[in-house]
């Protein structure tokens, strides 16, 4: 494990309940557990119950299930777990997502239809001419009870042949939280899909 997860490296945790998630920083790796510092307290988490753990390494994003064996403050010791695997190499897994949704821009409202979604950007058919200049408000359907809402900027604008447009572009937060549970359902969605 040692050369998987380092100091410093951040670390995204997702119990059993969804609601608890939390992210935090490694603060030291020993043989057998490490200690992950979290950012905020651990409410929810219990010593001995599995959780799911995800991190980005120069390997690609890591996934592996492991538990607490002490608690102390805000620091977890983490059990090294036995089994690890790569979701992939990009920083942030990218994942299906087929949504109706709108985009706003000073006061105008576009229809977009979206095609896959990680927590760095989304990519998104529409019939409306978008700005690529522009920095549209979107909330984005993650749960039934949660919704993310963030600012969308066009990178990249192409002319369908059967019409309208395909956008892709980049996500900026208003808060770290919820680049944190986009980055989480995300993740989760797709260690779901590769099970399946």
């Amino acid at each position: 494990m040692r050369e998987l997860v380092v100091e410093g490296q951040e670390v995204l945790i997702i119990p059993q309940n969804f609601k608890y998630a939390n992210k935090g920083i490694v603060k030291e790796v020993r043989a057998g557990d490490f200690d992950l510092e979290l950012d905020y307290a651990p409410e929810g988490l219990l010593v001995n119950t599995y959780c799911e753990f995800y991190t980005q390494t120069p390997h690609g994003k890591l996934y592996f299930d492991s538990f607490a064996r002490e608690i102390k403050g805000n620091t977890l010791v983490i059990a090294s777990p036995a089994k690890h695997k790569f979701l992939q190499r990009r920083q942030y897994t990218r994942i299906k997502y087929v949504h109706d949704c709108v985009v706003s821009l000073a006061g105008n409202n576009y229809n977009i239809s979206t095609m896959d979604i990680s927590a760095g950007g989304l990519k998104f058919k529409t019939n409306d001419k978008i700005d690529i200049e522009g920095s549209y408000a979107i909330t984005i359907p993650i749960w039934e009870s949660q919704n993310v809402e963030c600012v969308f900027k066009p990178i990249r604008i192409e002319k369908r042949s059967e019409g309208g447009y395909t956008v892709s572009g980049q996500f900026e937060y208003g808060s770290s939280r919820d680049k944190m549970v986009l980055t989480q359902f995300c993740a989760k969605r797709s260690v779901e899909i590769k099970n399946k």
